[in-house]
């Protein structure tokens, strides 16, 4: 697979990422190495990458406990203290094997220790392949407030190896999976009909799709790196369903959902909105429900559920002039951002989608 050349650094498939990766180390004049892992990538991913390392410098493993949950400031500051006892300086390089829990976190304490030191993603789970380690995103959640703290940094590069796949639970990849639909659904309709009917679905052909995933994403990223126009198209679904996610992770009551879960609510719903606003046609609303409902499970919603989840619309990145924006999708593969919703239409989506 050819790489990829995204804002100031490239992505690396397969067997050339690592080859990559040992040339810049040896290029380079690092003091050390820390490498940033949750408890599961540590025993599943870390003796697949350790094993393609080459370097005699000093390699330290930092771990921290895996989940949605950690990921947070409280974490950051217990990193932060660990690269300090361990003499971690500004020729100090951080690598980022993990979720996209880990590269999330994990670009944002290198980006802001000693005022930045550089760092490597090497993503281990479908979501932070096709989704969470490009673009240059890095921060953490405020509380049950998804990515509210955080900065937009680039890593030296990214390394993509579908072989850590094979460590990864059904329902990470079903939540992965979530993130290419909407790279279809917002940007290439023929890619979105490669995925309505899994039945069928040749999944030799996976690692194709995952570059066309990366492909989308960064084609979109490259266009408008710091979010102030069509990026904004990669939050289809993320109004709603980062409201959901975070919901759930706070609610004792609830059982928390991954991400890609929560996603795939949040486009049902989305569609449902683009389609009220005369954007989308009842037959791609019909088809694009049936899709994603056929690949998730229904999230069950209460009645007393939907005031709590309408309150956290109001701390959604996209919103200005405190007024919630929506990126909705005008047809199969295009975008119309900055959409305003009533909340009367957004509560109908509810009901529709318990239908």
């Amino acid at each position: 697979m050819q790489t990829i050349q995204a804002n100031n650094y490239p992505i690396y498939f397969n067997e050339n990422a690592y080859a990559a990766l040992n040339e810049y180390i040896s290029n380079k004049k690092f003091s050390n190495i820390f490498i940033i892992v949750d408890n599961h990538t540590n025993e599943h991913c870390l003796p697949i990458f350790l094993s393609n390392l080459e370097t005699d410098l000093t390699i330290e493993i930092i771990e921290f406990e895996s989940g949605e949950e950690n990921k947070n400031i409280e974490t950051c500051v217990q990193i932060w203290n660990v690269l300090t006892e361990l003499k971690a300086d500004r020729k100090s390089l951080v690598l980022n094997v993990g979720g996209g829990v880990v590269t999330d976190l994990g670009g944002f304490i290198a980006s802001t220790f000693k005022r930045g030191v550089e760092f490597i993603h090497i993503p281990t789970t479908l979501l932070a392949m096709v989704d969470a380690s490009v673009g240059g995103k890095n921060g953490v959640d405020l509380g049950n407030l998804k990515n509210q703290i955080g900065v937009i940094n680039v890593p030296k590069m990214v390394l993509i190896d579908t072989q850590y796949l094979e460590t990864v639970p059904q329902n990470e990849m079903r939540s992965g999976l979530a993130e290419m639909l909407k790279h279809g659904l917002i940007y290439d309709a023929s890619y979105w009909k490669t995925f309505t009917d899994l039945d069928a679905f040749d999944f030799a052909d996976f690692d194709k799709l995952i570059y066309r995933s990366v492909e989308i994403k960064n084609e979109i990223v490259m266009q408008d790196p710091t979010e102030n126009n069509i990026r904004k198209s990669l939050n289809f679904g993320h109004t709603l369903g980062h409201a959901i996610e975070s919901y759930f992770l706070e609610n004792e009551l609830k059982t928390t959902l991954l991400h890609g879960e929560a996603i795939a609510a949040g486009m049902i719903l989305e569609s449902y909105l683009s389609w009220q606003k005369g954007l989308l046609k009842v037959d791609e609303y019909s088809q694009i429900k049936a899709c994603i409902k056929h690949i998730y499970e229904d999230i069950v919603f209460d009645q007393k559920d939907i005031d709590p989840i309408f309150e956290l619309l109001v701390h959604d990145k996209k919103n200005e002039y405190g007024e919630i924006q929506f990126a909705l999708i005008e047809g199969i593969g295009k975008i119309k951002i900055n959409q305003l919703v009533e909340n009367e239409m957004i509560l109908k989506a509810f009901e529709d989608y318990k239908n």
